[in-house]
């Protein structure tokens, strides 16, 4: 329907989705399965993201074989103990305490690549990393999606993107840009995990709303 309008209960939905939208790690997801068409509609929401000159680069790789996970969880740790290594003293103790993915213990996984086009893509010109950002605007949409179906989702950086890519047979041009875990959960927090354990705090909009330019140091 050409100009749809939304009304105050749509808005404050959309809003509310966002508010409660949560990164999950492994010791929040069950074993439940996720049924297909819930999975397709994630994958649906993911192809309504915008892109850039309407290229649609992304490419999706459905991940449940145990033995496939497996190899992707060793990945992840020998990554998450070089980045253990670059905190000190009280917060690298910390950081050994976090759990940090949930390859094996999410139903289902999902490796999101870059796929870029073989002919010149409108307004990629003279920002080629246009289209990844495309697709990190797909991975937003699966996220927002599968929240409102109350599925929770996971985003694990802490891999080698070669890795996943020789153990998936992704194609040579193919960039490896999230690796998401996705299942029911046990609960959804009130505030991002990260936060509850005062890894960081969070950012006020104040803090990162400049006006016409930055601002100066004085």
């Amino acid at each position: 329907m050409d100009n749809q309008s939304f009304n105050a209960d749509h808005q404050q939905a959309l809003f509310d989705i966002m508010r409660h939208r949560r990164d999950v790690r492994g010791n929040n997801f069950t074993s439940t399965p996720i049924p297909q068409d819930v999975i397709n509609t994630i994958l649906e929401a993911a192809t309504l993201a915008p892109s850039v000159g309407f290229s649609q680069p992304w490419e999706f790789v459905m991940v449940t074989d145990p033995h496939i996970k497996t190899q992707i969880r060793d990945s992840f740790n020998k990554a998450n103990a070089q980045g253990q290594a670059q905190f000190l003293d009280a917060k690298q103790e910390q950081y050994k305490q976090l759990k940090l993915e949930g390859i094996m213990e999410a139903p289902v996984n999902i490796a999101v690549f870059y796929k870029p086009s073989s002919k010149p893509v409108l307004g990629q010109n003279t920002m080629k990393e246009m289209g990844e950002y495309s697709v990190v605007c797909a991975i937003q949409n699966m996220w927002l999606s599968a929240r409102s179906l109350n599925v929770g989702m996971g985003w694990v950086s802490i891999l080698c993107p070669h890795t996943v890519k020789r153990l998936l047979k992704a194609p040579e041009e193919c960039k490896l840009v999230g690796y998401l875990c996705l299942g029911y959960v046990k609960t959804f927090y009130d505030s991002p995990e990260l936060e509850r354990l005062r890894w960081e705090k969070r950012k006020h909009l104040e803090q990162a709303v400049h006006t016409n330019a930055f601002p100066t140091a004085d």
